[in-house]
């Protein structure tokens, strides 16, 4: 805590919100979980299961496609209340493809729960979640889930926490009974007992621990105590004493997670009811408030100028919006309010471009439904309608002119050539896209110069199929899609000489020019695609004449003769040439040149380059040797391999047309544990037999246009 946090004078309700995101690998449990702590918060009134298979499905899981497909796609809000204590919740996805949505969650959340498979451990998308948690400093407790499933084992869970994640994480329970037998857990703070009775686990019976784990529940609070005490002097005396109390060890407890020193482990299984009521308890006893951290602002004009926010609602506003949504009513921005107030009417400015807004309606959420509010203050998650803007944008009352650091972006691993089936559909393709684009930034498009195909890239093939899915469902656009054409290159090898000269009569005035000169290549270091060298001298072709030679080279450039690809790294000299009095003119001059070229550049040895990507490949040290060997059935060459804290690097140069469907090979080879990036780094000839087969194929579609 700061001492700008400390000088402040708390608010008793502030004190009691808990603004929490519920994170995990997918299939974890995450949102079977939040259905239970809905229910117990007595926010809705029965459980439905994650699949739909009632017809209703989870609360949390609104769209179609997460019901049908049983995973989730967006993160959605809520909040409930849990004895005195406000929790605003953000469920977010498990899958990798839509980790923006755990960024852009984590990035305004004061607090999370980190959901583990009692079975399966920590898994590739857990060790993503770590690291997301820890560059936003994200306090956490961890819940190890589905402990009445066969073969799960919650410590080796709590050993992974710790060797894998490098977390210092202990049990706060432990469980009575595992798999079918799993009827409660042992708090460990309190040393008593819990049982989940009733149909859906709402009795809670408390009794003395059972004789046959007394044993177990003191080493393990024995392990416990050690842990938290090197987090309060105090805590240490009492344990000096005799028996420390509850309190003192809660308290512990709490300092160590707010340092992010200590991660308390809670046990149980939201499918079978058990444990949820204990983690509520968790969250409200050692979870963050808004005044338990440090969020940051600078100042506009002054970057290097960094303060701390206050969660005071009398201090000017300053709210983050982290998330945009095309909702039945336009555009809604989800914000948090970090300073000040939010009231309906006022008029806030966006930080980015200055743009006045008036608030016209303000509304909490509740997964998909909204129930309206007259204000909000700091500390608050909320929902505004009808403001254009930007997910990341700052939004102020005019009266602080401060920013606040975005979000990260990952940025896109996979793209596809989208086309529509039918053209009167394109209209609604452009609204698709275009909402898309704004609401997810990590969903990208573009129209390739080249073939004029519009491509989407994101983060992996889930990523787009749901994409193209929701474009069909919500926008009755069908799409053919495809691979997108790597943009391939042609070029000389040596120099060529040419001499054209261009007659025709046609009756009247005739068309004449002659170009003479050479062409040859130009090298890649000096990174021209194209020069013209005017060597003519004694006026062999008029001066008017030269600007048309020139044109006429570039016109060739466009369009290469061995795949139809553009021409790049050619120097065009003329030296030489002839001139009628009447029949020479500007086009005569650019068809002479046009043909002069041709006749070079097929006995100038032309090639076809392809582009090189600049790959880093980056994954635990265990998976190094499926990592080289997937770069290097890619045509891939080896730059560099470092190791570092149990992870490699690899560094490669590997053509671009053997990139596509890396991604999936990547993470199915690694248990979805690696992951890379890729920028464009130079042309480079292809392979012989790579080329004989391009140039087939394009005189095979050349026939077929023809």
């Amino acid at each position: 805590m700061t001492s700008a946090t400390q000088a402040t004078k708390r608010d008793p309700k502030l004190e009691r919100i808990r603004n929490i995101g519920i994170s995990a690998h997918i299939d974890s449990g995450k949102t079977t979980l939040t259905e239970r702590i809905l229910f117990y918060t007595n926010k809705i009134h029965a459980i439905h299961e994650v699949r739909g298979k009632d017809g209703v499905g989870a609360t949390m899981d609104s769209m179609d496609l997460e019901r049908e497909r049983g995973i989730t796609i967006q993160s959605a809000a809520t909040y409930a209340t849990w004895k005195d204590i406000t929790i605003n919740i953000i469920d977010t996805p498990g899958h990798v493809d839509f980790t923006i949505e755990v960024e852009r969650s984590l990035r305004v959340l004061d607090s999370a729960i980190m959901v583990l498979c009692g079975v399966a451990g920590v898994q590739s998308q857990s060790i993503t979640v770590d690291r997301q948690m820890k560059r936003y400093s994200v306090p956490r407790v961890a819940f190890i889930n589905k402990l009445d499933r066969t073969g799960a084992n919650p410590w080796r869970v709590i050993e992974q926490l710790r060797e894998k994640l490098h977390l210092n994480a202990h049990a706060v329970q432990l469980p009575i009974g595992l798999e079918n037998d799993l009827k409660g857990i042992v708090d460990l703070v309190e040393m008593k007992a819990y049982y989940f009775e009733g149909p859906n686990g709402q009795d809670i019976k408390i009794t003395d621990i059972p004789d046959e784990l007394k044993d177990q529940a003191n080493e393990k609070r024995e392990a416990l105590l050690d842990a938290v005490s090197l987090f309060s002097d105090e805590l240490t005396e009492e344990m000096l004493e005799g028996t420390p109390s509850e309190a003192r060890v809660k308290e512990a407890i709490r300092r160590g997670v707010l340092a992010l020193k200590f991660v308390p482990v809670f046990m149980g299984s939201a499918f079978k009811n058990k444990g949820v009521q204990r983690l509520l308890d968790g969250v409200a006893d050692y979870l963050a408030s808004p005044y338990d951290v440090e969020n940051k602002a600078k100042e506009i004009g002054n970057e290097e100028n960094e303060f701390n926010l206050e969660s005071d609602p009398e201090k000017p506003l300053v709210c983050l919006a982290f998330k945009l949504e095309d909702g039945r009513y336009g555009q809604l921005t989800y914000v948090r309010v970090y300073q000040g107030r939010l009231e309906k009417g006022m008029t806030i400015y966006n930080s980015s471009n200055n743009k006045r807004h008036n608030i016209g309606r303000l509304v909490r959420m509740h997964s998909n439904d909204m129930e309206d509010i007259a204000k909000a203050e700091a500390g608050d998650i909320v929902a505004l309608f009808g403001i254009d803007c930007a997910s990341g944008d700052t939004f102020t009352d005019g009266k602080a002119k401060v920013t606040m650091e975005s979000m990260f972006v990952p940025n896109p691993v996979i793209s596809l050539t989208i086309e529509c089936k039918e053209s009167k559909q394109l209209p609604n393709l452009a609204k698709a896209l275009n909402r898309f684009t704004k609401e997810d930034p990590t969903f990208q498009t573009e129209i390739d110069k080249e073939s004029g195909q519009t491509i989407i890239k994101g983060m992996g093939e889930l990523h787009l199929e749901v994409y193209i899915e929701r474009m069909k469902r919500e926008y009755g656009v069908d799409l053919v899609t495809g691979a997108p054409q790597v943009a391939y290159r042609e070029t000389i090898t040596k120099a060529a000489d040419f001499d054209y000269t261009h007659k025709k009569q046609t009756g009247g005035q005739g068309q004449f020019s002659r170009v003479a000169g050479f062409i040859e290549p130009i090298p890649q270091e000096e990174g021209k695609d194209y020069e013209f060298v005017d060597k003519i001298v004694g006026g062999s072709i008029p001066r008017e004449y030269i600007g048309s030679c020139d044109k006429g080279f570039r016109s060739c450039l466009e369009r290469g003769s061995l795949i139809g690809f553009p021409i790049i790294g050619v120097r065009c000299v003329i030296n030489d040439g002839a001139y009628h009095d009447v029949d020479s003119s500007d086009m005569a001059f650019q068809i002479g040149a046009r043909y002069g070229f041709r006749q070079g550049f097929s006995k100038a040895a032309p090639i076809i380059l392809e582009p090189i990507m600049r790959v880093e490949v980056e994954g635990p040290t265990e998976f190094q040797g499926a990592i080289l060997a997937s770069v290097n059935q890619r045509r891939g060459m080896i730059l560099n391999t470092t190791e570092e804290n149990g992870y490699a690097k690899i560094e490669a140069e590997v053509p671009l047309a053997d990139m596509f469907g890396y991604s999936t090979v990547l993470r199915s080879s690694t248990q979805g544990k690696a992951e890379f990036a890729m920028e464009f780094s130079k042309y480079a000839p292809v392979p012989r037999n790579v080329a004989d087969e391009l140039m087939k194929k394009y005189k095979v579609n050349n026939k077929d246009e023809e």
